[in-house]
C-alpha cells in the first residue's frame, strides 16, 4: 500500500511542476508587461475616491506652496532690481560730487602754482621788488574766481639764520611762532562776546625760518609767523621743496576760524631746474613757499549748493591717509546703502574718499508687493477653481456612478418585471384558454335564452381578459427586448376586411360608417407579419370607435409613392380640416397632417423628390391612415399620446375604460416595421393617425382572382353612392 501512495505520488510530481511552469509561463510575462503595470498602478493609486482625494490634496498644497515661493522669489527680485536701481542712482550722484569737487580743486592747483611764478618773477627776480603786500593782497582779491575752492593765499620766503636780524629790520616786524605755547586756542572770546587774537609768541632761534610776507586779506593775521614753525606746515614745506610738486597737510584747525582746512604749498625756486633735479638740488635751490588754504568744510558745503537735490543724500569727505579723518560732514549718517568715491587732490601721499548716503528711508516697493501679491491671489483663484472643478467632477462621478447603480436596479426590476409579467400572463393565459373552451363547450349544448346570454357574457369577458393578457405580454415581451416580427405571405385585403368585421357590429349600433380603401398600386400579397399589422389597425380602429359618437370612421391604404396626389389634393383645402369629399360629411382632421413630419418626406414638398423610391424593388412602403370624426384629443395632452399607461385624463378611463398602453405598443410594432407613426387631432373634429411599414413583394405567380370568391367570377357591379370619395380615388374626383 506504501509503495502504491508513493508511486502515485512519484507520479503526480511531474504533473504538478509542469503545471506550475506553465502557470509561471502564462502568468509571469502577463505581470511583467507595461501595459498590466501601468493598468496596476492606475487602479491602486488612481480609481478609488480616497485614493484621488489625498493625491488631490498634495497637489493643491504643491501647487499652493510653490506660488508662494514663486510670489516671494519674484518680490525678491522685483525689490533686488530696485536696491540695484538705488545704488547704481546713488553711486551716479556721488561719483558726480567727486567729480566736481576735484575738477574745481585741479583748476585751483593750477592757479595757485601759477601764483607761484608770478612771485618768483616780480618779486625775486626784480630788485627792487615790484610786489608788496597791498599788491599781493589786492591781487589775491581779484583772481579768486580763477581758484574756486582756496579761501586764501599766502605766500612765505626762506630765510636762514645769519639773514634772520636782517630780515627783520628790512620789514620792521619780528619772525613769531605759528603757534602760542599756552593752551588756549588761536582765537578767545572776551566777555563782551567779541574775538580777539592772543598774541604770538617770538620764534625761537633756529637754523632756518619760513615767515609770511604777502597773504590775502582774509588771512592778513598770518604775516610774520614763521611756517616751520608749525607741525603740519613745517612737514608740507619740507616735502614741497624736495619733490618740486603741490602737496597738501592732514586736516587742522585752521588759525583764527579753528575750522578744518588743509593747505596746499608749492616751492618757488631761484633758477628753472630739470626735470631730474635731485631732492637735495630742489632743497637748495629753494627761496619761498606758496600755500593755498583750503576751508574745506565751507567750500564743499559752497560746491554741493550749486547742485539740484543737494538734500536727497547727505556727503561726507574723508581723509584717508593715516586712518579715517572726517574733513566735511555731519556724524549722523544717512539711513540704508552708502556709496564711497575716490578723490585725486594732486598729492599721491595723501588719500581722501567721499562716503554718500541717502537721507531718507528708501520708499517701500509697492510695484513689487503688488505684482507679487496679485500672482498669489491669481494663483489661489487658479487654485480654488481646479478645486471646484475636481470636487465638481468627483461630485459628477459620484452621482453617476449612483446613477448608474440605480439604472442597474432599476433594469433588473425592470427585467423582474417583465419576467413576471411574462409569466404570470402566460400562466392566466392557459387556464383562460381552457375556460372559454369550455364556454364555447357549453354554448353548443341546449340552453335557455337566459342560459345562453350568461355564457356569452362570461364568454365576451374571457376575450377580453386574453385581450389584455397579451396586450401586456407584448408590452412585456417589447421591454425586455424579445419581441420579434414573422415574415409570411399574406393578403391584405383580407386582413383588412377580417379586421373591420369586428367592428362592424360596434359602428352600426352607433349609427357611424365604416369604410376601408385600398389603393389598386397596392399588391395583392405581401410578406410580413399580419398579426402585427392587424394589431396596430385593431388599436387605431378600437379607439376611433370608442371616442367617436357620430360621422365616421375611414381606413385608407395607399404606396408612399401615391403620397403626391394625396398631398396635392389636400393642399387645395383647409390645411386643418376637411369638410367636403368626407365618408360622412363630418369635418376632419387632414392626414397631412399626420405624416408630414415623416424623415421620409423630409427631402421637400413633393414626395416624388424622394431619389429612394424604386417601384422595381422587391421592399415597398405603405402609408395606412385611420381616420375619424370623434372628440379629438386635447392639445395640452398630445405630447404624452404614445407614452404607455398614460391616457388623456382620469375621466376618459372612467367612461371608455382602456389600459393606455394600445399607442405605445402601436409604435414599437411601426418601429420595428422600420416605419414612422404619427396623428393629427383638434378638440370636437377628430384624429387621423398613419404609420409606414416595409413590408417585402411576393414572388410568386399567382393572380388576384385566385382570392375572390368562384361565385363573383363574370359578374358585373355598379356602385352609386352620393359621396365622391367613394369613387374611383381616394378624394380624387373622377375624370
Amino acid at each position: 500500500m506504501t509503495w502504491f501512495i508513493v508511486a502515485g505520488i512519484m507520479e503526480q510530481k511531474p504533473r504538478i511542476v509542469n503545471q506550475i511552469k506553465l502557470n509561471f509561463s502564462l502568468v509571469w510575462p502577463e505581470k511583467l508587461s507595461l501595459k498590466s503595470w501601468r493598468t496596476h498602478l492606475y487602479n491602486q493609486y488612481f480609481v478609488t475616491r480616497k485614493v484621488r482625494e489625498t493625491w488631490w490634496r498634495k497637489l493643491l498644497l504643491l501647487w499652493i506652496v510653490g506660488w508662494v515661493v514663486f510670489s516671494l522669489s519674484l518680490l525678491w527680485y522685483m525689490n533686488s532690481t530696485q536696491v540695484e536701481k538705488r545704488k547704481e542712482t546713488l553711486g551716479n550722484m556721488c561719483d558726480e560730487r567727486a567729480r566736481m569737487l576735484q575738477d574745481q580743486f585741479n583748476v585751483s592747483m593750477n592757479h595757485l602754482q601759477a601764483l607761484a611764478i608770478l612771485v618768483s618773477t616780480f618779486h625775486h627776480s626784480k630788485n627792487p621788488s615790484a610786489i608788496d603786500q597791498a599788491t599781493f593782497a589786492r591781487y589775491a582779491e581779484r583772481t579768486a574766481f580763477e581758484r574756486p575752492l582756496t579761501s586764501g593765499v599766502a605766500y612765505a620766503v626762506k630765510v636762514l639764520r645769519s639773514e634772520r636780524e636782517q630780515f627783520e629790520r628790512m620789514q620792521g616786524w619780528t619772525i613769531k611762532k605759528m603757534y602760542s605755547s599756552k593752551k588756549s586756542t588761536a582765537r578767545d572770546q572776551g566777555d563782551d562776546g567779541s574775538t580777539e587774537v592772543t598774541p604770538q609768541e617770538i620764534s625761537p632761534v633756529a637754523d632756518e625760518y619760513a615767515p609770511v610776507i604777502f597773504a590775502q586779506d582774509a588771512y592778513k593775521h598770518v604775516v610774520s609767523l614763521d611756517m616751520l614753525s608749525g607741525h603740519e606746515d613745517r612737514e608740507n614745506i619740507l616735502r614741497a621743496r624736495a619733490v618740486g610738486k603741490g602737496v597738501l597737510t592732514a586736516p587742522f584747525p585752521l588759525v583764527k576760524s579753528n575750522r578744518l582746512g588743509v593747505i596746499l604749498t608749492y616751492a618757488v625756486y631761484k633758477s628753472e631746474l630739470p626735470s631730474n633735479a635731485t631732492p637735495d638740488e630742489r632743497i637748495e635751490a629753494a627761496i619761498g613757499y606758496l600755500g593755498g588754504i583750503f576751508d574745506i568744510e565751507a567750500l564743499v558745503d559752497k560746491l554741493l549748493h550749486q547742485l539740484a537735490c543737494k538734500q536727497s543724500i547727505s556727503v561726507n569727505v574723508y581723509d584717508t591717509t593715516n586712518g579715517q579723518i572726517r574733513m566735511y560732514g555731519s556724524n549722523q549718517t544717512g539711513t540704508g546703502m552708502s556709496h564711497i568715491s575716490a578723490l585725486n587732490f594732486g598729492d599721491p601721499s595723501r588719500k581722501h574718499e567721499m562716503q554718500c548716503r541717502f537721507t531718507q528711508k528708501p520708499p517701500w516697493p509697492w510695484l513689487a508687493i503688488t505684482t507679487s501679491f496679485g500672482t498669489l491671489v491669481i494663483a489661489f483663484l487658479i487654485g480654488y477653481i481646479f478645486s471646484a472643478t475636481v470636487t465638481r467632477i468627483a461630485k459628477v462621478e459620484d452621482d453617476y456612478h449612483q446613477m448608474m447603480e440605480l439604472k442597474k436596479r432599476a433594469e433588473a426590476a425592470d427585467v423582474a418585471k417583465s419576467q413576471f409579467l411574462a409569466t404570470v400572463s402566460h400562466e392566466i393565459r392557459t387556464p383562460m384558454n381552457g375556460v372559454l373552451g369550455m364556454l364555447q363547450m357549453l354554448m353548443d349544448t341546449e340552453l335557455d335564452v337566459t342560459q345562453q346570454d350568461y355564457v356569452r357574457t362570461a364568454q365576451a369577458s374571457g376575450k377580453a381578459l386574453v385581450s389584455l393578457i397579451n396586450t401586456v405580454l407584448d408590452q412585456a415581451k417589447i421591454e425586455s427586448g424579445k419581441l420579434e416580427l414573422e415574415a409570411v405571405p399574406f393578403n391584405l385585403r383580407s386582413l383588412l376586411d377580417d379586421t373591420l368585421s369586428l367592428f362592424s357590429g360596434k359602428a352600426q349600433e352607433k349609427g357611424l360608417e365604416l369604410a376601408v380603401y385600398v389603393s389598386d398600386q397596392v399588391p395583392e400579397t405581401l410578406v410580413g407579419d399580419p398579426g402585427r399589422i392587424r394589431q396596430i389597425i385593431t388599436n387605431f380602429m378600437g379607439n376611433s370607435i370608442k371616442f367617436t359618437e357620430r360621422g365616421h370612421i375611414y381606413l385608407t391604404v395607399h404606396l408612399v409613392d401615391e403620397a403626391a396626389s394625396l398631398w396635392d389634393v389636400e393642399t387645395e383645402t383647409d390645411p386643418q380640416s376637411r369638410t367636403n369629399n368626407t365618408l360622412s360629411g363630418y369635418a376632419v382632421a387632414a392626414r397631412k397632417r399626420s405624416w408630414e413630419n415623416f424623415s421620409i418626406f423630409q427631402h421637400g414638398s413633393n414626395p416624388f423628390d424622394r431619389p429612394y423610391v424604386s417601384s422595381s424593388s422587391d421592399q415597398i412602403t405603405l402609408i395606412i391612415s385611420v381616420e375619424d370624426t370623434g372628440v379629438g384629443i386635447p392639445y395640452e395632452a398630445q405630447s404624452r399620446i404614445f407614452t404607455p399607461f398614460m391616457q388623456v385624463g382620469p375621466s376618459i378611463a372612467r367612461i371608455h375604460g382602456g389600459t393606455g398602453i394600445g399607442l405605445s405598443i402601436s409604435k414599437c410594432l411601426v418601429g420595428l416595421m422600420k416605419g414612422e407613426i404619427g396623428f393629427a387631432s383638434r378638440p370636437q373634429i377628430g384624429s387621423t393617425f398613419t404609420f409606414t411599414a416595409v413590408l417585402t413583394r411576393t414572388r410568386s405567380n399567382s393572380t388576384p382572382s385566385e382570392y375572390k370568391p368562384s361565385e363573383f367570377y363574370g359578374m358585373n357591379a355598379l356602385i352609386v353612392d352620393h359621396r365622391p370619395v367613394t369613387g374611383p380615388g381616394d378624394g380624387i374626383p373622377p375624370p
